[in-house]
């Protein structure tokens, strides 16, 4: 299994410059290895929202054990070509300068086209290359939907948002995360409650795919987007769904997804417990664990976005 350096998601954007030089790099392994920019980008994308420190905005993430890069008994890290492969070392040249070194941009990139492009490029053997390397179900699927949505919007640039409910209908919403809740046992609170009329339009925050739908106990008639920064968004209790959404679907900011409901706290079905509301949570994955984090400063700063539009 290849060996990846775990680091956090940054908190900001990437600006203009550094993701036109990113797509660039990826453009130019595509046209050499014949594979799609967007695998390429997906995987870069993952690993950097996983890494545990903040790297030069202008890397490539991808990161890999030295010793599997190197090989082993190359001690010495001796870049050149014969020396690696010598040792059986994976690290390949990607600029023609005949030596691959972790710390080069093109040398990364050429080196993970090449193990994701072993066999053919097609989705299942993707899939494949990537399960070799991560060994995780959720890593996998986050990195397909990842490539997904920059095959679908053909950019890296997707730094929009929006808020979630409809900001022409009456709302309103207090830091509510943390606090406890008794219905299925002592539990705290994983979101931000925003309080609404029944029906009131429930839209994405972000880009990413619809990873869940359906009936939760607890969250009603629920469904969870999972973003190209590893952040699962769950929005619950709704009233009914857009009548087209779907598992697998790409969304974008503003899309609607629902409508505000009180449904939950019991079987399929079960309403009323509660004044109508849309409980929104955001949930992030560091690629070996998922935790709940509080949304509502996300909240505010998306709620004066849409506001200044």
């Amino acid at each position: 299994m290849m060996n990846f350096l775990l680091l956090h998601p940054s908190s900001t954007f990437a600006n203009d410059e550094v993701l036109s030089e990113r797509m660039a790099l990826y453009k130019k392994t595509e046209a050499v290895l014949s594979i799609p920019w967007y695998y390429l980008a997906a995987m870069d994308q993952y690993e950097r929202n996983i890494q545990k420190e903040e790297i030069d905005d202008k890397s490539i993430a991808i990161q890999f054990d030295p010793v599997i890069w190197y090989g082993p008994g190359n001690h010495g890290h001796i870049k050149t070509n014969n020396i690696i492969s010598m040792f059986n070392g994976i690290g390949m040249d990607g600029d023609g300068d005949g030596k691959a070194d972790m710390q080069n941009d093109e040398d990364l990139l050429y080196t993970d086209g090449s193990l994701l492009n072993a066999n053919s490029v097609s989705e299942d053997d993707i899939k494949i290359s990537l399960w070799n390397h991560y060994q995780r179900d959720l890593t996998v699927k986050t990195i397909m939907n990842i490539a997904k949505i920059y095959e679908h919007f053909e950019t890296i640039e997707l730094n929009d948002r929006d808020f979630p409910v409809d900001m022409n209908y009456n709302y309103s919403y207090n830091s509510t995360w943390g606090h406890g809740r008794g219905f299925g046992g002592n539990r705290i609170h994983e979101g931000t409650d925003i309080f609404a009329d029944y029906g009131t339009p429930v839209k994405a925050t972000t880009y990413g795919v619809v990873e869940l739908k359906g009936w939760n106990l607890y969250g009603g008639w629920r469904i969870g987007v999972r973003d190209i920064y590893n952040i699962y968004h769950y929005y619950a209790h709704l009233n009914g769904y857009k009548d087209d959404v779907k598992v697998g679907d790409i969304v974008q900011p503003g899309d609607i997804l629902g409508a505000v409901g009180s449904s939950g706290y019991g079987p399929p079905g079960t309403a009323g417990k509660f004044p109508p509301h849309l409980h929104y949570g955001m949930y992030r994955d560091n690629g070996l664990q998922e935790w709940s984090f509080d949304p509502f400063p996300y909240l505010k700063k998306w709620e004066q976005i849409a506001k200044d539009k």
